[in-house]
Formats: C-alpha cells, sequence, structure tokens
C-alpha cells in the first residue's frame, strides 16, 4: 500500500501556510502528526495534491489559562494533554479520556487539532469537545472564528471547516462549582477504536438536586452524538439509581450506531445503557465530593 503521488512542503510561518491553504484549498492537507491522514493516504482514502507539514509552527504548541478558559493549541501532542496539570485541573475530562486514545506512541505523535479535525466519530477528543462546550478557532486569509463544538462537526470526517482555514486554538470554558465529569468506554482491547463509549458532565445546587447535565457518546452516530432528552431527564432531580436508569434508557432512542464487524447495534445500545449508568453514578460521585 503506498501513497499517490504528492507534492510536500514543510513551512514554520502560520502566514504562509494560510496563504498556500487559499491557493490549493482542498488539495492541501496539513501534516502534524499524521496518525489518521499517513494511514488514509497509504490506503489512498485520501490522495492530497500537497502536503503542508505545520509541525514548525511552534507557537500552536501551548497549554495556558487566558481570561478563564482554558486554550490549547491545535499542535499540541495527545501525550502533553494527558500529562498537563493544567489539563489535569481545568478539564479532568479531558485527562482522563486521554489514556484510552490508541497507545502512547501515538498520542507522542497525534495533535490535539488533528484528532478534532480528522471527526472521527469513534475517537475520543471529538466527544470532549462537545461534552465541555469547548469552541474551536480557524483561521483563514480571510480572518478567524470561533466555532461551538456542536456546530463543528457535521456528518462523517466532516466538519464545519472551510476549505482554506485551519484549526489553530481550542478553547474549554470553566468547569462550574460542584460540576462532576467521567468519560468511560468499551474496547475489545486496550488501544482500539471503542465499540461505544460515552462521557458525562454534571451540575449540582446547592441543595444536591441536578442543575444540568450533558451526555455525549462516540460510536453512536455519524458525529459526536448529544443526548439532551437524556441528560434533560436528570435536571431538576436529586441523583438516584431510578433516574439514571431512565437516562441510560431514553439515550438508546437518541443515538444510532451502525455496527460493524465486532458488534451489532443491539450490542452497541446494550453497551450505551451499561455505560450511562456507570458515567452519570461516577460523574454525580465526583460532583457531591
Amino acid at each position: 500500500m503506498k501513497p499517490a503521488s504528492f507534492d510536500y512542503v514543510a513551512l514554520d510561518s502560520l502566514e504562509a501556510v494560510l496563504a498556500l491553504k487559499a491557493q490549493h484549498g482542498d488539495e492541501a492537507k496539513f501534516l502534524a502528526g499524521g496518525q489518521s491522514l499517513i494511514p488514509a493516504m497509504n490506503f489512498r482514502l485520501a490522495q492530497p495534491a500537497l502536503l503542508v507539514d505545520v509541525n514548525g509552527l511552534a507557537a500552536l504548541n501551548f497549554i495556558r489559562r487566558v481570561d478563564g478558559e482554558l486554550r490549547i493549541g491545535a499542535l499540541t501532542r495527545q501525550r502533553q494533554l494527558e500529562r498537563d496539570p493544567l489539563v489535569k485541573q481545568h478539564a479532568p475530562l479531558v485527562a482522563e479520556a486521554m489514556p484510552f486514545v490508541a497507545h502512547p506512541q501515538i498520542r507522542n505523535r497525534g495533535t490535539l487539532g488533528g484528532s478534532l479535525a480528522h471527526a472521527d466519530p469513534a475517537a475520543e477528543l471529538p466527544v470532549m469537545a462537545a461534552a465541555l462546550g469547548a469552541k474551536l478557532k480557524a483561521v483563514s486569509a480571510r480572518g478567524e472564528r470561533w466555532i461551538a463544538a456542536d456546530d463543528f462537526f457535521r456528518s462523517l470526517f466532516t466538519t464545519d471547516l472551510a476549505a482554506d482555514e485551519m484549526l489553530t486554538e481550542i478553547a474549554f470554558p470553566n468547569l462550574p462549582p460542584r460540576a462532576g465529569t467521567a468519560f468511560i468506554e468499551f474496547a475489545r482491547r486496550r488501544g482500539d477504536y471503542a465499540l461505544m463509549g460515552v462521557a458525562a458532565v454534571v451540575t449540582l445546587s446547592g441543595d444536591g438536586v441536578c442543575r444540568d447535565a450533558r451526555l455525549v457518546y462516540l460510536n453512536a452516530g455519524e458525529t459526536p452524538t448529544v443526548a439532551r432528552k437524556a441528560a434533560g431527564l436528570m435536571r431538576g432531580q436529586k441523583p438516584s439509581s431510578s433516574a439514571i436508569e431512565a437516562a441510560a434508557r431514553e439515550a438508546d432512542s437518541e443515538i444510532e450506531p451502525m455496527g460493524n464487524v465486532h458488534a451489532s447495534p443491539a450490542y452497541q445500545r446494550h453497551l450505551a445503557r451499561v455505560l450511562t449508568r456507570r458515567a452519570l453514578t461516577t460523574a454525580f460521585e465526583r460532583a457531591q465530593a
């Protein structure tokens, strides 16, 4: 398996990168970690005419607090997300999910921006962005804009990025007081793509009632799947096994798993119910701690 012929250029200037993208559009692809793009090229599922190596853009590798948000550069390696103290403190859901992403060797190369822009519905990082209400910064020679995670993922491997845009930064908002998060997935083997996974984010009021909840699933549709009705069943209630069970059953009607050689859609739905119960239980326990 070999890729189709392509031209290659390595740049260390964002301005030059954006100018080249404006010229070539979808014919040019960015190379950062290459953990998804290169296999796709080898199978000729992707055949870019131009490969633009952006690893020289050191300014896009950062993790910092800005205006009460956690800002992370698109070229930040996934292994950094797993270990960074700011991520653990302000976006613990991301830190919790990272060990589930493939293997350490892949996380050493894979980037946050690459995973989000690839938009694989079975990947963990798009689910993290959707669950935490992140916004994503798209930049082009025309200017820049912020895109809400709910609007960023359009369909299977498709995002809201225009042909001349580059994802440069991701902003995660502060978690409110008495918030709890949890992520859990099920895979056949450690490092495999998960058959099903769910992220839960809950917030309790002072009297212990659920003030807000959010449930987002991976491998449950063409994009990270937000189960709004299921999460809505938790609002206004004190956490209980019956309320959690009702939410888990409701989520079944909101996901659309496609199945694969390892799991039927029916089995994926069963997994979703089980994982929802576990994720919500853990998230509420953490919110109460």
